[in-house]
């Protein structure tokens, strides 16, 4: 058991690494000083990867059932915090709701039981949604890549 948990973090934390690359792009002093943080995205990120990462890696939904209701506690905590004024637009605002409200959705299904085809479906689905605002925050269209998976694109 004790190894089993050990190979899960240190597939979280290479998952973790790889996702929270990103590409600093400033062309004026502004930008450059503008916070690179936005601690809400960062908070969901952690709980998304230690769920996501075990199911896209080798099937495994067991992460991805323990930590349903804190994604969804998350993520309605972040769709009700002040946005960085550079997502600070009806979009991203939108996206968040549907985020929210998915991943209440994603956790109800877990509670009642539904087939690992179902939640397994759901869980890409809130992946993709979830990427769709990062990517807003890294500047749109970035797509950055997993150690070793050339085929999941973010």
């Amino acid at each position: 058991m004790k190894k089993y948990v050990l190979s899960l973090l240190v597939l979280a934390f290479i998952g973790l690494t790889s996702c929270n690359q990103k590409k600093e792009e400033t062309t004026t002093e502004a930008a450059a000083t503008e916070s690179d943080e936005w601690k809400e995205m960062d908070s969901f990120h952690m709980i998304m990867a230690e769920a996501f990462h075990p199911y896209k890696d080798s099937s495994n939904l067991a992460p991805a059932k323990k930590l349903a209701e804190e994604m969804a506690t998350e993520a309605e905590k972040w769709a009700s915090a002040s946005l960085p004024s550079k997502v600070n637009t009806d979009e991203v605002k939108q996206q968040l709701e549907k985020l929210k409200t998915d991943t209440r959705a994603f956790a109800d299904q877990v509670n009642s039981g539904a087939a690992d085809t179902e939640i397994g479906s759901a869980l890409n689905t809130l992946h993709d949604s979830f990427h769709g605002i990062m990517e807003a925050w890294h500047g749109g269209g970035e797509k950055h890549e997993h150690e070793g998976a050339a085929e999941h694109k973010h």
